[in-house]
């Protein structure tokens, strides 16, 4: 296993999938493809109904997005410095606009309204990634990672802790539902709308939880002994996490895949492309993609 394992990894430095599932998660033969490494750092990918996958360059204050015709564009910029996004069920662009530490809503018609600004008075701490449920309601995690273009805030002014937030299908009401992990960050709920997994990256946990209709978690289970910076599920229940490259389990939690990249840090990952088969992966200054067997939840 370890030599077909080496083999793989020294097909054009790309990729090495492990032996154990390569034909149940990629399809055969798939290596990572490199779309475009002209960004300073990826994040947030998010696909469209028709499977464009936009994604963020932070550091240079735009959104991005690859088109299913194989074409890079900008789809806006200045974009509040967005980090996470997550389409809606009426294809609005949620983000994570981190200049201000704001939740925004983005209409096709590129004008953002601001969701959340604050809560019980002080900033967030600076949402970083989002997903939301069939009714619209959302959940999104705020974790502190201070940022040099912070000009309008203080230690005073931030909430005390990192928590998971949970903003109504209304926008009216946000309300804090997971208030004791260290540093929450990446996100993602099943489809059915009844499990919402949480990154707890600072502890280098990952948690799974049952969601009540008001929006409320219960059930707090530990899923696998791995944090994650951002998240992703396919059609089977199988969960996508990233950090050093992209770690795949079942839904019992158990280890079933490792897709490793050629940079040093995989931000996020999401399915797109015309037929949703297709991982697209945020590596620092690059944007990857992988063929699947499997097709994204999302």
């Amino acid at each position: 296993m370890k030599a077909i394992t080496l083999l793989l990894s020294a097909l054009g430095g790309l990729a090495a999938v492990s032996l154990l599932s390569a034909a149940e998660i990629t399809a055969p033969g798939a290596q990572l493809e490199l779309l475009t490494d002209t960004c300073k750092f990826t994040e947030g990918p998010a696909a469209d109904v028709v499977g464009n996958v936009y994604f963020t360059d932070q550091p240079n204050d735009r959104i991005l997005v690859w088109t299913v015709e194989d074409r890079l564009e900008t789809f806006m910029q200045p974009c509040g410095r967005s980090n996470g996004m997550f389409f809606d069920r009426d294809g609005n662009l949620l983000t994570c606009a981190d200049e201000r530490n704001e939740l925004w809503l983005i209409p096709l018609s590129k004008q953002p309204r601001v969701l959340v600004k604050e809560f019980d008075g002080k900033f967030l701490n600076a949402p970083n990634d989002l997903w939301v449920r069939p009714d619209n309601g959302l959940y999104f995690t705020d974790p502190l990672y201070p940022r040099t273009w912070w000009k309008h805030r203080d230690a005073e002014s931030q909430q005390a802790g990192q928590h998971v937030y949970y903003l109504t299908p209304d926008r009216e009401q946000l309300k804090p539902v997971a208030t004791d992990l260290e540093q929450p960050n990446g996100i993602i709920g099943t489809p059915d709308g009844k499990t919402l997994y949480v990154a707890d990256i600072r502890a280098g946990k990952t948690y799974a939880y049952d969601i009540q209709p008001d929006g409320s978690l219960v059930g707090k289970r530990l899923f696998c002994e791995m944090g994650s910076d951002g998240m992703t599920l396919d059609q089977e229940g199988n969960v996508y996490l990233t950090g050093r490259g992209v770690t795949v389990f079942d839904q019992t939690g158990a280890k079933i895949q490792q897709i490793d990249g050629p940079k040093g840090w995989t931000a996020n990952v999401c399915f797109g492309g015309k037929d949703h088969d297709t991982l697209y992966i945020t590596a620092t200054t690059c944007l990857y993609r992988i063929k699947t067997r499997v097709k994204g939840a999302y």
